[in-house]
C-alpha cells in the first residue's frame, strides 16, 4: 500500500523559514519523480515544485521561486520543501504527490497525480 506522509508545517510569520518533509512507503522511492503542490479554500490546488527521481533536476512556480527548494533524500525515501521568506500568500494546505508509473518527469497537473498525502497546514502571519 502507497503511502505518503507529510510533516512539517506550522504557524510563522512573514520571512520565516519552514522545511517540509515528505515520507513515502510503499514505493520504491528512488524511482519516482515527486512533486508538492499546495492548495487554499475556493481555489485549485497548485503545483509549487517538482524534482526528477535522480534529483539532478527541478522545476518551481513563479511564485515561489528564488524562495523554495526542493530536495530528496532517496535513502530515507523523502523529499523536502525548504521554504524561504515566506509571505502571507504562501499560506495553505501543501501536498506531496506522485504518479503511479515510475520513472517519469514531474508533472505540474495535479489531475497525473496518483497517490497524494494528507497534506500539511503552512500558516503565515503578517
Amino acid at each position: 500500500q502507497v503511502q505518503l506522509v507529510e510533516s512539517g508545517g506550522g504557524l510563522v510569520q512573514t520571512g520565516d523559514s519552514l522545511r517540509l518533509s515528505c515520507a513515502v512507503f510503499g514505493r520504491t522511492f528512488s524511482n519516482d519523480a515527486m512533486m508538492w503542490f499546495r492548495q487554499v479554500p475556493g481555489k485549485e490546488r497548485e503545483f509549487v515544485a517538482g524534482i526528477t527521481w535522480r534529483g539532478t533536476i527541478t522545476d518551481y512556480a513563479d511564485s515561489v521561486k528564488g524562495r523554495f527548494i526542493i530536495s530528496r533524500d532517496n535513502a530515507k525515501s523523502t523529499a523536502y520543501l525548504q521554504m524561504s521568506s515566506l509571505k502571507p500568500e504562501d499560506a495553505a494546505v501543501y501536498y506531496c504527490g506522485i504518479r503511479s508509473q515510475p520513472f517519469t518527469i514531474y508533472v505540474r497537473d495535479p489531475r497525473q497525480i496518483d497517490y497524494w498525502g494528507q497534506g500539511t497546514q503552512v500558516t503565515v502571519s503578517s
